[in-house]
C-alpha cells in the first residue's frame, strides 16, 4: 500500500507500507528499501520473536511518551500548586525517565532491523534476478542505512529529551 508515513511494514494490518518514492519504482534503492519490508513481513509470517517484542514495545513506547510529555508539563504546575519541591523533582524524574524510554526501545530493535536486512532481504536480492551481482555491493549499503534509522529514531529522542531539559531550565 502506499503511504506518506514512511516505508515500513505493519505488523497490525499484515500490509508492506511504501512511500510514493517507492511503491512501483524501478530503482535499485526501491527494490532494496521493499526488500527490506518484505523482510519483516517474512519475520512476522515466520513468528520472529524480536519483532514480536518490538511491536508490543514500540506500541507502549508511544503511549508513554505521551504520557510523560503530558507529565512534564504538568510538573511546574504541579510544584507550583503544592509548594513542594519533591514533588516537583518526582515528577520530573518520572518524565523524563519515560522520555528516555522511546530511545532504549529503538536501540533494542536494532537486531531485529539487521536480521530484516541482512537475514532476510539481502539472500532474497542475491539469489533472485532482483537486481545485477554487481550492484550487491550498494545493495548492502542501502540495507545497512535501512537497519540503522533506529539508530537515528534514537539520536532524535535524545534531542527530545535534551529539549525538555533546556525547557525546564529556563
Amino acid at each position: 500500500a502506499v503511504t506518506d508515513s514512511g516505508d515500513h511494514y505493519d505488523p497490525v494490518g499484515k500490509t508492506i507500507r511504501l512511500t510514493s518514492k517507492i511503491c512501483g519504482r524501478k530503482t535499485l534503492t526501491a527494490v532494496v528499501v521493499a526488500a527490506h519490508e518484505v523482510g519483516h513481513a517474512i519475520q512476522d509470517h515466520t513468528g520472529y520473536k524480536l519483532l514480536i517484542t518490538r511491536t508490543r514495545m514500540i506500541g507502549a513506547a508511544r503511549k508513554i511518551e505521551r504520557f510523560g510529555a503530558v507529565l512534564m508539563m504538568g510538573v511546574p504546575v504541579l510544584a507550583a500548586l503544592t509548594r513542594a519541591p519533591s514533588v516537583g523533582v518526582l515528577m520530573f524524574l518520572a518524565g523524563f525517565a519515560t522520555l528516555c524510554i522511546p530511545v532504549l526501545v529503538h536501540l533494542l530493535t536494532l537486531p531485529t532491523e539487521f536480521d530484516a536486512s541482512f537475514k532476510r532481504a539481502l539472500p532474497m536480492l542475491t539469489s533472485g534476478a532482483y537486481i545485477p551481482s554487481e550492484d550487491i555491493p550498494a545493495a548492502k549499503k542501502i540495507l545497512l542505512a535501512r537497519a540503522l534509522t533506529y539508530v537515528s529514531n534514537s539520536l532524535i529522542g535524545l534531542l527530545n529529551v535534551w529539549r525538555w531539559i533546556r525547557l525546564l531550565r529556563r
